[in-house]
């Protein structure tokens, strides 16, 4: 394990927390505090919660006559670490009118203050935390994003939370497919440079011979399996997915609306007309899990996906688009073994109930990309960057 150095460690604290504050930056205060579903925080409680992780897992146990910021924090910006005590409850988080916005930036800069102040003076151990939670924060700088996007969307006035970046009009690339022969390969982190501890231990796997396509599945591919009626088909579907589709009265996917002259999407820039080229986003394991059936294909392994992408240059869109569902269930590793204390919580406890996806999206910082990192959701989540790459 490299040993971290304190200077350039503190270098990319403040980038991080500059970004995050970057990313705040065109929320109103009540755009900040507003909650638009259980899944989701308001931006006011990333802003927060991201400082209590290092003024908890940090500040407290290594700065010398430590005392909170404020002491109710302990409790209000808690997420799920049961170790570190009570937590206030995640379906509320938007009723925390207090403390206001301009207060939860004042306890950024303070433990911003402090913890930059130790850091020369950190143990190795100390600063293994500070690079934790500094991966954490980007973490939670594409959750910001994806958040406000829900919220955004259930507003009337379809707000855009800035401005439409240009894009061309280009048809999406020809779907090519890239050939894997069977063997035995290697999986997993491999010990160069920062990873989650779900990401190990390295192993052994063997994959029978498989094909990965080029790109992601585009939104015009996709509009062609609603206009074929897949989401009236239950043969396509998992019978979960089925019960799902019917539940939500789902028939299309999660921002897009019919317009007079075709498909709109609501986005980041607003609500405007499709881009067919575009990879599709914001779809439910069930839904990429349908197409791919309808397409004659499935999706890929996190080990087939792992192996393509370590392994062949050709493949685009990787990780500037969209999160890929893979058919491999979120569990440990063989020997994996979660971080001690109440890190630990992280991600060793979330290994029920939710489905790999492998690569990141147009909202993940590039600095927290890596071939290993294994992202997991539930069956049904929708408000991600969640897209579709086939394998077969």
């Amino acid at each position: 394990m490299n040993e971290l150095d304190a200077d350039t460690l503190a270098t990319a604290y403040r980038a991080v927390r500059s970004h995050t504050e970057a990313l705040a930056a065109p929320l109103s205060a009540e755009d900040a505090c507003a909650q638009s579903m259980p899944d989701a925080s308001p931006a006011k409680w990333h802003l927060a919660h991201t400082t209590w992780f290092f003024e908890t897992f940090v500040l407290e146990r290594f700065e010398p006559g430590f005392a909170p910021h404020a002491a109710a924090y302990r409790v209000l910006f808690n997420s799920y670490y049961n170790a570190v005590g009570v937590k206030h409850p995640r379906p509320q988080r938007g009723l925390l009118t207090r403390p206001s916005l301009d207060e939860v930036r004042a306890y950024r800069a303070a433990v911003d203050r402090r913890v930059l102040t130790l850091m020369p003076r950190l143990p190795q151990e100390a600063l293994r935390l500070v690079e934790l939670g500094l991966h954490h924060e980007q973490q939670h700088q594409e959750l910001l994003l994806t958040d406000v996007l829900h919220l955004f969307s259930c507003n009337p006035l379809k707000p855009a939370y800035r401005e439409a970046e240009m894009s061309a009009s280009a048809p999406a690339s020809p779907l090519q497919w890239h050939a894997f022969e069977e063997g035995v390969v290697q999986i997993g982190h491999d010990g160069a440079g920062f990873a989650f501890d779900n990401e190990g231990p390295r192993h052994s796997a063997y994959l029978q011979r498989y094909e990965v396509a080029s790109r992601l599945v585009s939104n015009a591919e996709y509009a062609g399996f609603i206009e074929a009626g897949g989401y009236r088909e239950p043969a396509l579907w998992l019978s979960e997915g089925w019960d799902w589709v019917k539940a939500q009265s789902r028939e299309h996917p999660l921002y897009w609306q019919r317009a007079a002259n075709g498909w709109q999407a609501f986005g980041l820039s607003g609500l405007r007309e499709l881009q067919a080229h575009e990879p599709v986003l914001h779809l439910s394991y069930y839904e990429a899990d349908a197409y791919a059936r309808w397409a004659g294909a499935r999706l890929p392994t996190e080990a087939e996906w792992e192996h393509a992408a370590a392994t062949c240059p050709e493949l685009h869109q990787l990780t500037s688009h969209a999160w890929q569902w893979t058919s491999s269930a979120y569990l440990p590793y063989p020997d994996f073994r979660a971080s001690a204390g109440a890190v630990g919580e992280y991600n060793g406890k979330f290994m029920v109930n939710q489905m790999v996806l492998r690569g990141g999206s147009l909202a993940t910082p590039p600095t927290h990309l890596r071939t290993s990192y294994r992202n997991f959701f539930p069956t049904s989540a929708t408000w991600q960057f969640t897209g579709i790459r086939l394998a077969r």
